[in-house]
């Protein structure tokens, strides 16, 4: 642990590495790696992550919005970039930047167009979306005719990627499900190759596809938060290493008798004398209020002190009534070591959520 005395959150580099090769380690050597960089990295340092898979010899990355890709672009990326959601106010932007647009409907693949047309463009590289039952985006198989009709009238687009998404790849009681959007899938290829003669390149995997169903690899697969150190199993976890940990500092010890209350709305009463520790960090940096009263815990010498009271705006109060401790003293929430799945799950929620909701003020420190 690197020696701080804020609240930090500590980004490993090598952690990340090893992640990456054990990803790739489960998928053929001719199958392409797409790693997802949305969210700031999921929560940690988009630019950092991007630079190091690039260096790594990841073959494309992916983003949710375009701005996230200008933001690689201008950082210097030079990988092929995929926008998984992109809005026409940015189609200009992503043009401008060379991203690659994931076209999920109607609306979207026709005003993409018209925006190649006034930039008088051919053959840009966009990869098409289909809902295969996720029912989010992507364009339903009944609509396959229209999608073929569109690629062969519009030279101004050029399909590189078909794609689609598993709804419950990690869930074995929904192994049919998955294989029926797996099969889909395959019909709505074999009616491109019928019409068009030939596939453009084909991915459906996301982490936990890539582990449960590697026999629907196609040409590339995508990991998000396989890379940052979660597997969406236990077994899968002890494999991989969270590459952020975030930590803080004891800020105030206070002695809280027997009747007391901590914190606002005087959410928590003492029943007997207790130690308290004050934190420096609270809701709008990302441990929101479901947290406190019983929810949530952090580490202070690898010992639990869990969150007691509401969860202010800056500080968070935790019961170290049995910890020896003192203040400027290192604290940790999540990491190598202390599972960010299991804080998230004492406030009925899931990692990815707690990763990506650390605010920009929380101070990020790369290391190799």
């Amino acid at each position: 642990m690197a020696k701080f005395g804020e609240t930090t959150l500590e980004i490993n580099l090598s952690a990340l590495s090893h992640n990456f090769q054990y990803l790739k380690s489960k998928i053929a050597s001719g199958t392409k790696f797409m790693a997802v960089v949305k969210a700031g990295g999921y929560g940690s340092d988009m630019v950092a992550i991007a630079q190091k898979l690039e260096a790594l010899g990841a073959d494309y990355l992916a983003v949710a919005y375009t701005k996230e890709g200008v933001a690689l672009r201008e950082a210097g990326i030079t990988l092929p970039i995929l926008v998984l959601h992109p809005q026409p106010i940015h189609f200009k932007s992503l043009i401008a930047h060379q991203l690659e647009p994931s076209l999920y409907s109607k609306r979207i693949l026709e005003g993409f167009v018209d925006a190649l047309k006034k930039l008088e463009k051919e053959s840009y590289p966009v990869q098409l979306k289909f809902n295969t039952g996720l029912n989010r985006l992507g364009f339903h198989e009944e609509e396959l005719d229209w999608v073929l009709n569109a690629v062969q009238s519009n030279p101004e687009i050029k399909v590189s990627y078909i794609l689609s998404h598993l709804a419950a790849s990690e869930d074995e009681n929904e192994r049919d499900f998955s294989q029926n959007q797996i099969d889909t899938f395959l019909r709505i290829s074999d009616r491109w190759k019928e019409t068009l003669g030939k596939l453009p390149g084909r991915h459906m995997l996301n982490t936990s596809g890539i582990i449960n169903f590697s026999s629907a690899q196609f040409d590339m697969v995508r990991s998000g938060i396989g890379l940052y150190g979660y597997g969406n199993t236990p077994e899968e976890d002890k494999a991989l290493i969270p590459i952020a940990r975030l930590q803080t500092v004891i800020s105030q010890i206070h002695q809280v008798s027997a009747g007391e209350s901590v914190g606002y709305n005087r959410a928590f009463i003492s029943e007997q004398p207790k130690t308290t520790a004050t934190l420096p960090l609270g809701h709008a940096d990302g441990i929101s209020r479901q947290y406190g009263q019983g929810k949530g815990y952090v580490y202070i010498h690898r010992q639990k002190a869990p969150i007691i009271g509401n969860v202010c705006m800056d500080m968070i109060i935790v019961d170290i009534t049995l910890i020896d401790c003192k203040e400027g003293d290192p604290v940790t929430f999540y990491g190598p070591n202390a599972s960010a799945d299991a804080f998230a799950a004492t406030g009925d929620t899931i990692s990815y959520e707690l990763l990506t909701a650390i605010s920009n003020r929380v101070t990020r420190v790369v290391v190799p």
